[in-house]
């Protein structure tokens, strides 16, 4: 099964990803902060990442350049509820496969993960 990790501090949005993803048929893995999200990524050696830009702690923009390292061809959607113009495209810059606004659609975040990852039927397979 096609695992999703995704990293996030804010519960309702952890919650909302699960139950979108899950329907999906993805497996998702969850971590609350950015130290969490690098170890679980480690271990679990997730499909792709959805990972929150803003965090306590480590934040996404450090998160991200670690993966970048670690795993450079794994799929990261970045999302924030402060994202502009000028930050969606720093974090292209940096390696992210796609930057959502956290007022995100569910069909936007359905369509960027459809993009990096063949449908959890074809994972199967």
């Amino acid at each position: 099964m096609t695992k999703i990790l995704v990293i996030d501090d804010d519960a309702c949005d952890r919650a909302l990803l699960v139950a979108v993803l899950e329907e999906k048929g993805y497996e998702i893995i969850l971590a609350d902060n950015g130290g969490a999200g690098l170890m679980l990524c480690h271990r679990r050696t997730p499909d792709a990442v959805v990972l929150d830009l803003n965090m306590p702690g480590i934040d996404g923009r450090s998160i991200l350049r670690q993966l970048r390292i670690l795993h450079p061809t794994l799929p990261v959607v970045v999302f924030s509820g402060l994202s502009t113009d000028e930050i969606e495209q720093e974090m292209l810059d940096q390696g992210a496969t796609a930057c959502i606004q956290k007022a995100f659609s569910l069909d936007q975040l359905g369509l960027a993960l459809q993009e990096v990852l063949p449908s959890p039927s074809q994972a199967d397979s």
